[in-house]
């Protein structure tokens, strides 16, 4: 199937030194701060700003387009303050997705149809190479939201530096018994061979996340299906929802309106309620206009996740000069509100790659039978990285301090289950820093890989704040965020560690420093 990229294009510094040891003991529910969301940011703290994640000088970020050779990132952006309010469309523009530079804003509150706010959405290319943005506008005080479009003012620029929102906005309001305050974030939109577009989007009925389907010949005026696309029970407001085709044959990237074929469907939904995202893999039945996810598909807040850690609101886009589809999210900060003030901005330096291997699986704990009940997250936080066991927990202690009173271990842990292996990978934040303001969750996700050989793989992304894992070669990813105040510049050290009984081998350890990209 289809491999996916992350929120990654550039690697940093690696802090320290990598050292080997064993048995170390080591509703719309955006809430609006209306105290902060005009308070400039003027007290800038740079220690735990990311480097090479893309991260605005100052502010909130999330959105993206292929257009002509040229990456375009728009971001819903406080220009007044840190935390969330005030939202415009803020944008930047690339071409390798390394070196950015930003532009004014594509769109901000000027008219009747969004004066209240700018909020999420997607852009799509019509025929004729012509882009167009959907987004969600907030009408008034009771953040009621419609579905408005912006287009370039001049499509000979090649940054496309100039919106415009024209007078027949907005496009889609809700309709009788759609719920005009839980109504937002348009998707890319795609072209059926009925010769209609469709686009869906995200919304809630009571407890029912669920997603409109929407159709319209010219693009202009859009008619809601009898049915949602898909739905699901006791899962809540369905947040920038992302829906496009996968290739089973390969993995090149499908462009969003491809349906024949060897083909499946990706349903992504941000969850509102628990602020975290899931997908399923299905079938869309384009007759019918239904998406059915597989029976291998999870499709409540246990399913899948791109990522288990501190991720959220991401949108894929096809990327058509690589026939890739790129996907982005977004890693909110995890101190407080008036932490984000000071440090001016709010959103989000090394890359390893290490292999460990094993001689034998036979010392694995037992799965404890009464563990089935708990997700993996709970599981961590019952088996973290310094309680001892069979086979792990090993793996790496990221951004450590020399005297380790401040580490974040990234780490597996096997376990013997019925008639397989569990692998466990976690990513603890809970002795990251002796600050104890900030949220320091333990994340966690099971890893669906073959031990055959022995082997697990893992390679984590540092980047100030930001602690990026990718374990087994992708299958499972977590991303936290972290504010150590010890473990900082060259005082920070990463450690290689084993707290199990069976002896763990590091076959490989790589290590790379990276040049800082250019952010203007």
């Amino acid at each position: 199937m289809e491999a996916t990229g992350f929120l990654l294009w550039v690697i940093l510094v690696l802090y320290g030194t990598a050292l080997i040891f064993n048995d170390a003991g080591v509703e719309a529910s955006h809430k609006v701060r209306t105290e902060f969301e005009s308070v400039e940011a003027v007290q800038v703290q740079q220690l735990h700003r990311t480097g090479f994640h893309f991260q605005p000088k100052r502010h909130w970020i999330n959105g993206p387009m292929y257009y002509n050779g040229i990456y375009h990132l728009f971001y819903q952006y406080n220009p007044k303050g840190a935390v969330w309010g005030n939202i415009v469309w803020a944008h930047s523009v690339s071409t390798d997705m390394i070196n950015w530079t930003p532009l004014d804003p594509a769109i901000y509150p000027s008219k009747p149809f969004d004066q209240y706010g700018c909020w999420s959405g997607s852009a799509t290319i019509l025929p004729g190479n012509k882009p167009i943005i959907l987004y969600t506008g907030i009408v008034d005080q009771h953040q009621t939201q419609v579905q408005n479009y912006a287009i370039p003012a001049d499509y000979s620029d090649p940054y496309l530096r100039e919106w415009v929102k024209p007078d027949n906005n907005p496009l889609v309001s809700a309709d009788v018994g759609v719920n005009g305050s839980a109504f937002r974030d348009p998707t890319t939109a795609w072209w059926g061979k009925d010769g209609h577009w469709r686009i869906v989007v995200g919304s809630r009925r009571r407890q029912r996340g669920l997603v409109y389907l929407y159709r319209s010949r010219d693009f202009m005026k859009w008619t809601k299906a009898q049915h949602p696309l898909h739905s699901s029970a006791r899962t809540g407001m369905w947040e920038c929802p992302d829906f496009y085709p996968v290739s089973l044959d390969g993995e090149t990237g499908l462009e969003t309106s491809v349906i024949d074929g060897n083909v499946r469907h990706v349903l992504k939904v941000s969850l509102d309620v628990t602020r975290y995202e899931y997908y399923t893999i299905g079938t869309y039945f384009r007759e019918k206009d239904r998406y059915v996810p597989d029976n291998t598909s999870v499709d409540s807040w246990a399913g899948l996740r791109y990522d288990y850690g501190n991720f959220y609101a991401s949108k894929t886009f096809y990327d058509a000069g690589k026939s890739r589809r790129i996907l982005w999210g977004w890693s909110n900060e995890s101190d407080t509100a008036q932490e984000d003030v000071q440090k001016g901005w709010a959103g989000v330096q090394a890359d390893v790659e290490v292999t460990f291997t094993f001689p034998s699986l036979d010392k694995a704990e037992k799965f404890d039978p009464s563990w089935a009940a708990m997700d993996a997250q709970q599981l961590c936080s019952h088996k973290g990285s310094t309680i001892k066991g069979g086979v792990g927990p090993f793996g790496l202690l990221t951004l450590a301090s020399k005297d380790l009173s401040e580490y974040t271990p990234v780490f597996f842990r096997v376990f013997r289950g019925e008639g397989k292996h569990v692998v466990l990978m976690c990513s603890d934040a809970t002795s990251s820093s002796l600050n104890e303001k900030p949220y320091k969750p333990s994340f966690a996700g099971f890893v669906d890989v073959d031990l055959t050989d022995k082997k697990l793989s893992l390679r984590s992304l540092i980047d100030h704040s930001v602690v990026e894992s990718f374990g087994a070669g992708g299958k499972t990813c977590i991303t936290s965020r972290v504010y150590p105040t010890v473990a900082v510049s060259k005082d920070a050290r990463l450690f290689a560690f084993n707290n199990g009984t069976e002896k763990i081998t590091v076959e490989s350890l790589n290590a790379w420093s990276m040049a800082k990209p250019r952010m203007n």
